[in-house]
């Protein structure tokens, strides 16, 4: 059997001893392109991680406020915060002591009407409710809402076009001339519960707020004298409503 001969043509290699010649097949490197940016018109459009880095690092993040700078904050200017929330302890205090005396009521400190004593009263006549085994947090806060309408209505019809009272006013007129209230519901928790004293001492004090709210609302309001008795009968029916939840 006679062999086959596969013919193979010649391979040529180039010369490693002419190093001028360029191969004809090797590739030339290329250079590296810069890094992709869309529009380096918009700086955060930018993908280029290494001037991101340069620019981040280059000042503090947060630098504080000077102390010696003219853009400190400077807390010796600031109001106190009882002030901003408009509430004036000495001026609560001035109303609250002219109640005490009911004869001798200073309208002029009334004025300026504010509700930041009626709740505390309100506070105070709850806990002592409280104190004496009644949750009545609801029913209190409703009927002097309800209680300052009413007087509110009672007095502008009264006086008519030339009745000058706002409810604003009536509120804290009521609200503070619940004083004796409060004082009678602190004494009740040592008083008998049912007796002629307990009623008695009632009595006192719903006068007492009686005679508070009439002098305030008449002082207070332009033509409230010509009708004394009227608003003092609507401020007796208030304040003997409050006290009917101390004696019973």
């Amino acid at each position: 059997m006679a062999n086959k001969e596969f013919k193979v043509p010649p391979v040529a290699f180039p010369s490693a001893g002419n190093p001028g010649g360029a191969a004809p097949n090797i590739q030339q490197r290329r250079m590296p392109t810069p890094p992709f940016q869309p529009n380096s018109g918009i700086p955060f459009m930018s993908f280029d991680i290494g001037s991101a880095t340069t620019s981040t690092s280059s000042g503090p993040i947060y630098t504080g406020p000077s102390m010696g700078g003219g853009g400190s904050a400077n807390f010796d200017d600031e109001e106190p915060l009882l002030d901003e929330l408009g509430i004036h302890p000495d001026q609560i205090w001035s109303k609250i002591r002219s109640v005490l005396n009911p004869f001798r009521v200073n309208h002029t400190v009334h004025k300026d009407s504010d509700l930041s004593g009626p709740i505390l009263l309100y506070m105070a006549f709850c806990l002592f409710q409280l104190l004496a085994g009644k949750i009545q947090f609801g029913v209190i806060l409703g009927w002097i809402v309800v209680s300052s309408i009413f007087l509110y209505f009672v007095f502008n019809m009264l006086a008519g076009r030339t009745g000058n009272l706002d409810l604003h006013t009536c509120t804290s007129v009521v609200g503070y001339c619940m004083l004796p209230v409060v004082i009678f519901s602190a004494l009740s928790l040592f008083l008998p519960i049912d007796g002629v004293i307990r009623l008695s001492v009632a009595a006192i004090f719903v006068l007492w707020a009686t005679k508070a709210s009439t002098g305030l609302v008449v002082s207070l309001a332009d033509g409230g004298d010509e009708h004394r008795g009227l608003i003092a009968y609507a401020s007796f029916l208030i304040y003997t409503l409050f006290s009917l939840l101390v004696i019973f």
